[in-house]
């Protein structure tokens, strides 16, 4: 009886050694699993043309994957919103009236929607409500789903300028990370793209060193009959001119509050345009950096229901705890007081959780609405080159894609 005793309890012991250890080796495999990236890749295509033709191609080259993101978009736009996908899209474009904007502006990005629709057999209101990205959101007018987070540097003492942006769009979009690459014509410059497929573009930046970041400023006031917040990026990357770029951004009637941080030849400009008035945002700091994330810090264009927002008001009455002012400080304390601020500074900025309820990069959640799409250093040196990772910076290291690859 005695050895049975001692049997049994050297066989729970021995049980409960291998409890022990196969818990040790769950919580090791779960840390691994945490830290190791997820693999992302950019989708890269090259377009020629201009127009229709442009979009067509586009339409065709990427066929599948436009089909995959309208349905994608219409599914996250249900459940969002708990209403059917193509109800909520026929009450959007009964408020909506950008066409005419869009075709006094920028004629030839119209037609490119429309090739794109054409190219990949959709519809095409599903594919230009792709392509009004921050006016969707405007319309839906909800404010805890932005975290776009911007910084602009000029170029000094012989070092480049610099503009980058973490994109943080829905989830749905993983995996359709896409840059594309626009042929130099006799009517724009080589441009590299960064888009989703079906989408003319999020942010970019050409070959004669112009680019542009965006931030949606959800708080100003909007305008149902302006110009869409990418055609005006596009319109912006499409010239050489700074001059030309300057006063297309401050005279065109805007359709959403954003702000542009604008990269112009080793320029950096920050304008915050709503309906009503385009603000310049210069912060007038020792080394020129500015930095953007969702709210107004000087226009006071609002609408009525987000007062609480106004620049104009004291600091005591701002409501400072919110998401875009925590990622604001996270960007303005790593950049203010830099002599120089180098590419590292500016990644390391990016890649930035200091407040882990508020990071400025996102990484992707199954139930998150949203997370960074993708992150971009646009480098204005004689030979313009862009940085960039698909996904959360912190996943990945950064590639460079240079105009002449």
């Amino acid at each position: 009886m005695k050895r049975i005793v001692i049997l049994l309890t050297l066989l729970m012991l021995l049980a409960a050694c291998k409890n022990n250890s196969y818990q040790t080796n769950v919580v090791q495999k779960n840390q691994i699993t945490e830290s190791i990236p997820v693999q992302r890749s950019i989708h890269e295509i090259a377009l020629t043309g201009e127009g229709y033709e442009l979009g067509y191609q586009h339409g065709k080259k990427l066929k599948k994957e436009i089909a995959e993101i309208v349905y994608k978009w219409k599914q996250n736009t249900t459940q969002s919103l708990q209403k059917d996908a193509d109800q909520v899209l026929k009450e959007f474009f009964e408020y909506a009236n950008f066409t005419e904007a869009i075709k006094k502006w920028t004629p030839d990005l119209y037609d490119e929607v429309r090739g794109i629709a054409d190219g990949s057999g959709q519809e095409l209101k599903d594919i230009f409500v792709l392509n009004l990205l921050d006016e969707f959101w405007v319309y839906i007018d909800d404010l805890a789903h932005h975290h776009c987070s911007n910084i602009g540097i000029p170029s000094s003492n012989g070092n480049p300028g610099y503009i980058a942006q973490n994109m943080d769009i829905e989830n749905y979009t993983d995996g359709y990370q896409t840059l594309i690459r626009l042929k130099r014509t006799d009517n724009r410059p080589a441009q590299l793209l960064l888009t989703h497929p079906g989408l003319i573009v999020l942010n970019g930046m050409n070959e004669a060193g112009i680019g542009v970041v965006v931030n949606t400023i959800m708080q100003l006031k909007a305008s149902a009959s302006g110009l869409p917040v990418a055609f005006v990026v596009r319109r912006i990357i499409n010239s050489t001119d700074k001059e030309d770029v300057l006063n297309f951004v401050t005279s065109v009637n805007h359709a959403s509050g954003q702000n542009y941080i604008i990269g112009i030849q080793g320029d950096v400009y920050d304008f915050e345009a709503s309906a009503n008035q385009v603000i310049r945002f210069d912060p007038k700091n020792s080394n020129g950096s500015v930095y953007h994330t969702n709210h107004p810090i000087v226009n006071n264009d609002l609408k009525d229901w987000h007062s609480d927002f106004g620049p104009d008001l004291s600091s005591e009455l701002l409501p400072s705890t919110s998401n875009s002012y925590i990622r604001l400080s996270a960007l303005k304390e790593r950049v203010l007081d830099k002599q120089q601020v180098t590419p590292d500074i500016i990644k390391s900025s990016l890649r930035s959780k200091d407040d882990r309820n508020n990071p400025v990069c996102r990484n992707w959640r199954e139930n998150g609405f949203g997370f960074t799409f993708a992150s971009v250093i646009m480098t204005f040196s004689d030979k313009p080159f862009l940085l960039i990772t698909a996904g959360p910076p912190d996943e990945s290291e950064y590639v460079q894609i240079n105009f002449n690859d």
